[in-house]
């Protein structure tokens, strides 16, 4: 077993609590997390879920969560296939750095597999975050998502 993690760090034209709000209310993360919407109480220990069309395609248990600052949780892919010892584990670092902010994703307890080297895909964790963050980005610096784009 291997224990893999991905970081992606960004800087986004934006306030803490705007982005806070973008990462934790459903209606916004469908805008830009390929149509999911998250729900939870936001409380360490809760349960944390991603659904699309109104089923639960991710699910995990809240570790830490400071809004504004720092949010963390297990992360389990329904469909996931690979054999691990325990769940992943997702933890978004919000820096306050003036007039815009500094978010760091940071994907821990990662398997081989969960790296997809190719850059035609958006599988595997290195290739599917960087698209989501693009998009939640995009959105909160100017009102809208990327257009939806193809990979051929």
């Amino acid at each position: 077993m291997t224990n893999l993690s991905f970081v992606y760090e960004t800087y986004i034209a934006t306030a803490p609590d705007k982005l806070w709000h973008a990462l934790t209310e459903g209606e916004v993360t469908e805008k830009y997390f390929f149509g999911s919407k998250i729900e939870s109480n936001w409380q360490e220990g809760s349960e944390v879920t991603y659904s699309r069309n109104g089923e639960v395609c991710d699910y995990g248990t809240i570790l830490k969560c400071v809004p504004e600052r720092i949010l963390s949780f297990t992360w389990t892919y329904v469909s996931d296939k690979a054999i691990r010892d325990e769940p992943t584990k997702v933890t978004f670092v919000i820096k306050p750095m003036g007039k815009i902010v500094k978010l760091t994703l940071i994907h821990e307890n990662l398997v081989s597999s969960d790296i997809v080297e190719r850059n035609d895909t958006f599988e595997g964790f290195n290739n599917g975050w960087p698209a989501i963050i693009s998009n939640l980005k995009s959105l909160l610096e100017t009102g809208n998502t990327l257009p939806p784009i193809s990979i051929s």
